[in-house]
């Protein structure tokens, strides 16, 4: 029987970025918009971070060799790559194993919502908080933006690679929050109240760790089985605070 599924499967949320201290301020201000300027995609790490992601290699280089990551996929945006390298340079992967950014791993794209808090979203575009109010926003699609389906079906395709390229390896990806979620939904067959139910217990904290391991056992020919979720020591043993600071409009999440 062939296997499908990698060895090991880790999905890891980049450090706290600049972006998420400025949301939270902004939100904190009751601003209408983030004090950002510049595209999503080039938003850096904050320095606290820059530490979590450490504290996350430290963890990872603990492991023997044969059960740390050998294949290190990452979202191509600046805080999930730095994040990456941080934990590469920390022994948490071999300093020669590549950085492989895949675009199907960016950040949920937010359109016109992009830059805006909560409250916003409601001022600027009070029809686009109705339509999510209605349509809810695991289908909610904001002009020049993706719903969650969107994402899902992007990572759909990633996960037909890995499974194509990456059978019996122990694959290591760095992304987002939402990125996280929905490959969640798509490896554990949730449907739409199970995977929101999971969102609304609590953000995905930075640099926190969800890992599958292969299971012979599930399906004709095995499958992936949920070992944690949103797991935080590695960053908490450090004594490194632990962040889970919203991506994304508040009223874009719920």
């Amino acid at each position: 029987m062939m296997r499908r599924w990698p060895k090991r499967l880790w999905l890891v949320r980049h450090g706290q970025s600049a972006g998420n201290v400025a949301h939270d301020a902004a939100h904190a201000a009751r601003l209408d918009r983030i004090a950002l300027t510049g595209r999503d995609v080039d938003v850096p790490l904050s320095p606290l971070g820059e530490d979590q992601s450490r504290a996350l290699g430290h963890w990872f280089a603990e492991m023997k060799p044969g059960e740390r990551p050998d294949v290190l996929l990452v979202s191509p945006y600046v805080r999930a790559i730095r994040t990456a390298e941080l934990i590469r340079e920390a022994g948490g992967v071999d300093p020669d194993e590549p950085l492989c950014a895949d675009e199907r791993l960016r950040e949920k794209e937010f359109g016109i919502l992009d830059g805006l808090t909560g409250p916003g979203v409601i001022n600027v575009f009070p029809d686009q908080a109705e339509f999510r109010r209605i349509l809810g926003k695991f289908y909610h699609r904001p002009p020049g933006g993706e719903s969650w389906c969107d994402v899902i079906l992007r990572l759909r395709s990633l996960l037909d690679t890995v499974s194509l390229h990456y059978a019996n390896r122990r694959v290591l990806i760095v992304a987002h929050q939402v990125v996280v979620l929905c490959l969640r939904y798509i490896v554990e067959h949730l449907d739409e109240p199970a995977i929101l139910a999971i969102d609304r217990e609590g953000d995905v904290a930075n640099c926190s760790v969800t890992e599958y391991r292969f299971d012979p056992d599930r399906g004709a020919m095995g499958g992936l089985r949920l070992e944690r979720y949103n797991f935080t020591v590695p960053v908490e043993r450090e004594a490194v605070p632990v962040t889970a600071a919203k991506d994304m409009p508040v009223a874009a999440r719920g």
